[in-house]
């Protein structure tokens, strides 16, 4: 496994858990707002973490993790994802995986041997819109759809989300994502969040106040809709 970073504790990245997030490398995206920028656009000049340290860290923290998230970059990219996950789940530990759902045919098989136990999926755009976002040569939607099409079917927990970005999306746009997204369990929309590592800095956040407007259009479609990663005072 490509892992480049190692976050101990998160009480907030797998609902209902405290679990530890490991990143790998690589994206097969290239999201303009991605905080990730290193992982995404030159994994290879990020330390790699050797396999042996993460499961002395899991081992380190028995008793105190229930689980484990795995995200990017793009998890899915990694060739011995599945074997890493079995390691994983060997330990006793559960697994969310972050994905942008590129890969429908890898996200399923894993579901199907029941490598994971909760599924966070980013949405980037409304269907016709998303490669604006996404920037993929030759961008096939019939797999992201194909990815929201299963995750809709309730194959696993889950959990659809979107980074909010103020140059980048409208009020219009959700009134498609919500249409498109109906009956999911859980939708959540993060504000953008500028970092020394996004790909193209000078993007901003809508206010907290417009992004429960965009909630309230959203609740018509997915009544699980709220807003992530800020707090109601700012």
């Amino acid at each position: 496994m490509q892992i480049h970073g190692f976050q101990k504790t998160t009480l907030l990245d797998f609902p209902g858990r405290v679990a530890c997030t490991i990143f790998t490398g690589g994206c097969n995206f290239r999201c303009p707002f991605c905080h990730n920028g290193d992982l995404v656009l030159d994994p290879a000049n990020v330390p790699r973490i050797a396999e042996d340290e993460i499961f002395l860290q899991l081992e380190k923290r028995r008793g105190i993790l229930d689980g484990v998230c795995i995200t990017g970059g793009e998890p899915t990219l990694q060739p011995d994802l599945a074997d890493f996950i079995k390691k994983i789940r060997a330990s006793g530990l559960l697994v969310k995986l972050d994905t942008n759902g590129y890969q429908p045919d890898i996200l399923e098989r894993l579901v199907a041997d029941g490598l994971v136990d909760y599924v966070a999926m980013d949405i980037k755009h409304c269907p016709e819109k998303y490669n604006f976002i996404s920037q993929v040569r030759d961008f096939d939607f019939g797999r992201i759809q194909e990815s929201v099409s299963f995750l809709l079917e309730g194959n696993v927990p889950c959990e659809f989300r979107t980074t909010i970005v103020k140059e980048l999306h409208e009020k219009e746009d959700f009134l498609s994502i919500g249409a498109w997204l109906k009956g999911a369990d859980a939708y959540f929309l993060q504000p953008y969040q500028d970092s020394d590592q996004v790909i193209l800095p000078g993007f901003s956040s809508y206010s907290y106040d417009e992004l429960k407007a965009f909630v309230a259009v959203l609740k018509t479609w997915i009544p699980n809709t709220a807003v992530r990663g800020m707090d109601e005072a700012v």
